[in-house]
């Protein structure tokens, strides 16, 4: 299967790069350095394969807002699309969404085995912590493909 190149989602208005992600040497994922790109994470499903693809992206920056700052404006029923390096496309459907705390991230639901190609979309949520330099919660929209 060809990798994603870009991410777009006309209800909030995103069309951004998507960029290969692995695991940090804590086992967590890592995040995009540029805060318009978004990030896949390779060890994963890829898009329109079967399974959970994850795509993550960033709320905002010191800069202001970033990627996903929208995303939670998002509604089930709005269209999300993933072009691959090939150009064709892979549509998705917004179905439903998730605030968590950090601590309490659902590992086994965002990346579950699923039976038809799903996507989950992740991005911080909550007031900014200046303590420790970032949000308490996570974001996660769960769409299935369209």
């Amino acid at each position: 299967m060809p990798i994603p190149v870009r991410i777009s989602i006309p209800a909030i208005d995103v069309s951004a790069p998507i960029i290969p992600l692995g695991l940090n040497p804590d086992r967590t994922l890592e995040v995009p350095k540029d805060f318009g790109d978004t990030g896949w994470f390779t060890e994963g499903p890829e898009p329109g394969e079967t399974g959970a693809a994850v795509v993550v992206g960033h709320l905002d920056s010191q800069a202001g807002p970033a990627v996903f700052y929208r995303l939670s404006a998002l509604r089930p029923g709005d269209r999300i699309a993933i072009t691959l390096e090939n150009g064709s496309t892979v549509r998705y459907v917004a179905r439903s969404t998730k605030t968590v705390r950090k601590t309490e991230f659902p590992t086994k639901l965002v990346y579950a085995q699923t039976k038809k190609p799903t996507l989950r979309l992740v991005t911080c949520a909550g007031a900014f912590d200046e303590a420790t330099g970032q949000h308490p919660d996570n974001y996660i929209v769960f769409a299935t493909i369209a």
